[in-house]
């Protein structure tokens, strides 16, 4: 018994006709039949009465295209579901506290597995971890240790801020600032910046905070605005500030350590990723 006869079969029952089922399969008329011998051969039953040039489904035929039905729908699930393995295999989803090291370990991936998706989402440090350890996400970055003891973890980058100013801004000759003598300023701030935005909120309670959700529109509004800005020294994530002071905060606050963590028992694309950047950063 073949798919195509018992998709042929389908057809029939749902077109009425052999002819009909036959254009509908692009087939000849001829061939359909002879398809439909053969698998009355098979089954050493007939499937149709016929009278004269013209066929019907018995009951007997009626019982094979249920069955026929079922075991079509059978396979499109087990197709389904194949691809859908496939398709998670070749993906690597990932939780993290922040963008920048989200956008390095995208390009590692690229890197070294160009044919392979990362999906991601910006969650709470205490999220990522339950959601690797239960294996909700396959890898998540956190800006500490984990504290999770089924976790590894390995370094991934280090990141520090500076506040861009306007060149008239009174801040805007000094080598360095602090939390405290930027507290009150004004800034414009991408809505999508992850713990940062409590680091901030904490460390500079009496400041003002103008958000922008559209990347594209942010990137060209720090160029020109009044207010101060954040900039990373992330090396993929670095734009020349035209016309801005970029001063560092040399300040805690303003510094973070980011750490790759994956379940211990992780294997596949997760683990060779993860290997691939705690063996890269070892060798800087």
């Amino acid at each position: 018994m073949e798919l195509d006869q018992l998709r042929a079969l389908d057809a029939i029952a749902a077109e009425g006709t052999l002819s009909a089922a036959a254009e509908a399969l692009r087939v000849s008329q001829p061939a359909l039949s002879r398809s439909m011998q053969r698998l009355e051969a098979e089954f050493n039953h007939p499937l149709f009465d016929r009278t004269g040039r013209r066929i019907t489904l018995n009951e007997t035929g009626r019982t094979a295209v249920d069955w026929s039905r079922q075991i079509l729908r059978d396979i499109r699930l087990m197709r389904e579901a194949v691809e859908l393995t496939a398709r998670r295999t070749r993906t690597v989803r990932v939780g993290t506290v922040a963008p920048a090291p989200l956008c390095l370990l995208a390009s590692l991936m690229m890197e070294r597995f160009p044919q392979e998706t990362l999906t991601s989402d910006t969650l709470a440090s205490s999220e990522v971890e339950r959601h690797v350890a239960d294996g909700t996400l396959d890898l998540g970055i956190i800006a500490q240790k984990p504290s999770t003891p089924a976790l590894r973890s390995c370094e991934l980058m280090h990141e520090r801020l500076s506040v861009a100013l306007p060149p008239n801004h009174p801040l805007a000759a000094r080598e360095s600032v602090t939390a405290d003598q930027l507290d009150g300023e004004t800034f414009l701030i991408l809505t999508d910046i992850g713990f940062w935005r409590e680091r901030v909120d904490r460390s500079l309670p009496h400041s003002t905070f103008i958000e922008q959700r559209d990347r594209g529109v942010f990137d060209r509004l720090r160029h020109s605005t009044p207010y101060c800005t954040f900039v990373t020294d992330a090396p993929f994530m670095l734009d020349a500030m035209t016309g801005r002071a970029l001063v560092p905060i040399d300040d805690d606050m303003a510094k973070a350590t980011f750490s790759l963590i994956i379940r211990s028992d992780a294997q596949g694309l997760p683990e060779r990723l993860f290997d691939w950047a705690a063996n890269r950063h070892s060798r800087q």
